[in-house]
């Protein structure tokens, strides 16, 4: 195996480093596995050969299938550049984190990697986080929190399932012409921010206002001449906006499960007006969603690519918000509420 390597990497022979990752695999041959991931990275700096794509799904393999130490050691900044999702997140969705932790290398990564195992039901309260504190969230879930969507990672692609549109009810727009719509704040940031990896890295566009009154008027303050709405029970709605936040669009790097649970909290402290004590405690946040009203709703048909649109109102100040996120992607094959 050792000659055949040498020559597919001599050739760079993408095709057939492939296969031979395939049959490491098959046969938890994790060290010939490493082997194969250190001779393909070394390739680029010795002879300049773009062996980039084989490093990184080894890298990506090794954090999917193999033991709990093999998979903890590739869960370092810059490794699986070419994965179907961060490597925090493929780690996570296979290994438990008594597992990894006392493999991973201290750092960002490792704390991600937590954190995707709390949201996937662990209850980490009171580790030593292997690193900073990237997110001010707890390491369990609460119990007012949803079932978020889980990525699920095979030896060659990912399956992120998504929210699929409540039934809509076609509803009149108030007239949007003299109304003051605000298009900047923290709370407008926070939105944004949900769908931030579909603008900044895909085809992706978003738009977010506030308004005084409520969420029929935000959404007209966002240009829809016409719209159908529905109510969403807080929990959904927070499961919506950790969806988008963890989705990379059609072309964007996909953040992660835990990145977009935090986005989906920080857009409840925004709203709630809780990030100047931020962070706070769970429950407060919990209180926070429960007592928003927050809505699905669409400009009288369906979206495909990668569609966010909420609307959230506030009756106790008479303030409302909606966002507008589409990546449309590649139409023959992008889904119409989920994606990577």
């Amino acid at each position: 195996m050792s000659a055949g390597l040498t020559q597919a990497v001599e050739r760079g022979d993408l095709d057939e480093l492939i296969r031979m990752i395939d049959g490491h695999c098959a046969a938890r041959d994790w060290d010939g596995l490493a082997e194969l991931r250190e001779r393909c990275r070394r390739a680029h700096e010795r002879s300049g050969r773009q062996l980039w794509p084989a490093a990184a799904h080894a890298e990506y393999r090794l954090a999917l299938e193999a033991s709990g130490p093999w998979a903890a050691a590739v869960l370092e900044e810059g490794a699986g550049r070419f994965a179907p999702g961060p490597l925090s997140e493929v780690a996570a969705s296979t290994h438990r984190w008594d597992e990894l932790a006392g493999h991973v290398p201290p750092g960002p990564i490792a704390v991600l990697t937590a954190h995707e195992r709390a949201l996937r039901g662990e209850d980490l309260t009171g580790i030593t986080l292997p690193g900073p504190p990237v997110l001010d969230l707890p390491l369990r879930l609460e119990p007012w929190e949803p079932a978020y969507f889980h990525a699920a990672y095979h030896a060659h692609k990912g399956d992120f399932p998504g929210p699929q549109p409540p039934a809509l009810e076609r509803v009149d727009l108030p007239a949007s012409g003299a109304l003051p719509f605000r298009r900047s704040g923290e709370d407008i940031e926070a939105l944004l921010g949900v769908t931030s990896a579909w603008t900044a890295a895909s085809a992706g566009r978003a738009d977010a206002v506030a308004v005084e009154g409520d969420a029929l008027t935000a959404i007209a303050g966002l240009g829809a001449e016409q719209t159908r709405l529905a109510p969403l029970a807080p929990a959904d709605a927070l499961a919506t906006l950790a969806w988008a936040g963890a989705s990379g669009g059609a072309h964007g790097r996909r953040p992660g499960a835990a990145p977009g649970r935090f986005a989906a909290w920080w857009v409840v402290g925004a709203l709630g007006d809780l990030l100047d004590s931020w962070p706070v405690e769970p429950a407060v946040v919990g209180r926070a969603a429960a007592r928003l009203d927050w809505f699905w709703w669409d400009e009288g048909s369906p979206a495909s690519g990668w569609v966010v649109r909420v609307a959230v109102e506030d009756r106790a100040t008479g303030r409302a918000w909606a966002l507008a996120g589409h990546d449309p992607g590649d139409p023959t094959h992008g889904p119409s509420a989920s994606g990577s």
